[in-house]
């Protein structure tokens, strides 16, 4: 049966359909509460239940541990109503006027940039474009009815094809299908703009820090292009630094852009990190953890904001780490997670 749940501080009041989770009910009826994953791994969508009773449905259990249960919290993507609910939840006013569509596209290039990562551009139908944030990601739908999430990384100025990067995981259901059998002028239908990950208002005596591993980087080289666009002609301009990790040399796969970049614009550095550089790679840069290579730069992150995006153990250790010992403020870490969707879950 419905339930009916009202969304603290706004006030706003939605209705549960039987079967469906909060986020997907409130996103139906136009409500932007933050979400990225939406299968209970990277935690975006934790909110707090004040009145009523949930179904906390399938989640990874760090995500959701059983003391934030204790506490009230919940992940809005996997939780259901059992009851007529009042929630905590934070709205976000940027995305409520861009609508979610489905649309058709046809693959027009496919570039290799790196052993196990190739770059996919889509050209969707001569009159349609498609409006989002950058940082913003879209869900290529499968036709046994699955789907698969990838960001999108051209900025939303340059639409003319929307830009994906695919890492070709071992068992990967649809990244398989991208390097082995994907051809140029096929068709493919998608969802979106989806997620919550996008550049917030920040203070101009606030510098920011993009936090990337692996292909982390494509919806942060959409918002870092989208950023370079819009400032062009302004005076004062927001500090920005990549941390870029990787394991080898090559999985830094779009390097020369970001030092291109870095020559362009003074107000932006690059930071690449490698964990495990090869003794081919000749690596005279950084080395370790991509997170700690920011703890070491930066004492104190009081007067920053975070943008994270790869995987969920970075992301995870980059969040806690930060507040706990560098001083950022909880609401200034901003993230979005990739989890590999494979055949074999």
């Amino acid at each position: 049966m419905p339930h009916q749940i009202i969304i603290q501080p706004s006030g706003h009041v939605l209705t549960v359909e039987s079967g469906e989770t909060i986020l997907e009910a409130a996103l139906r009826e136009g409500f932007s509460l933050p979400y990225g994953c939406r299968n209970g791994s990277c935690g975006i969508c934790k909110g707090k239940i004040i009145q009523g009773t949930v179904d906390y449905g399938r989640h990874n259990e760090e995500t959701l541990t059983a003391d934030e249960k204790q506490a009230g919290k919940a992940l809005f993507c996997c939780a259901s109503p059992l009851t007529d609910l009042v929630i905590e939840c934070h709205e976000i006013s940027a995305t409520k006027d861009i609508e979610i569509k489905t649309l058709p596209c046809r693959v027009h290039k496919l570039e290799l940039v790196a052993p196990d990562v190739m770059v996919i551009s889509l050209k969707l139908p001569t009159n349609q474009r498609l409006q989002f944030l950058a940082g913003q990601y879209i869900d290529i739908l499968l036709k046994d009815g699955k789907r698969r999430s990838f960001s999108l990384a051209n900025a939303p100025h340059d639409d003319e094809y929307l830009e994906l990067h695919a890492r070709n995981y071992p068992g990967g259901v649809f990244t398989e299908h991208v390097f082995t059998n994907m051809k140029v002028k096929d068709m493919l239908r998608f969802t979106g703009p989806l997620g919550s990950f996008f550049l917030r208002d920040t203070p101009e005596e606030c510098s920011i820090i993009f936090l990337a591993s692996g292909t982390g980087f494509a919806p942060i080289k959409s918002i870092l292009e989208h950023v370079f666009h819009q400032e062009g002609g302004r005076h004062r301009k927001r500090n920005m630094t990549l941390y870029w990790g990787a394991r080898t040399k090559s999985d830094l796969y779009l390097a020369d852009l970001a030092d291109k970049w870095q020559r362009e614009h003074d107000n932006f550095t690059f930071i690449p990190v490698l964990s495990e550089p090869l003794p081919s790679d000749n690596w005279q840069g950084r080395t370790g953890l991509v997170h700690q290579a920011v703890m070491h730069d930066f004492l104190s992150l009081e007067m920053h904001q975070v943008y994270a995006c790869g995987v969920p153990v970075m992301v995870k250790a980059a969040y806690h780490d930060f507040i706990t010992q560098c001083h950022l403020p909880r609401d200034a870490f901003f993230s979005d997670v990739f989890t590999p969707s494979t055949s074999n879950p």
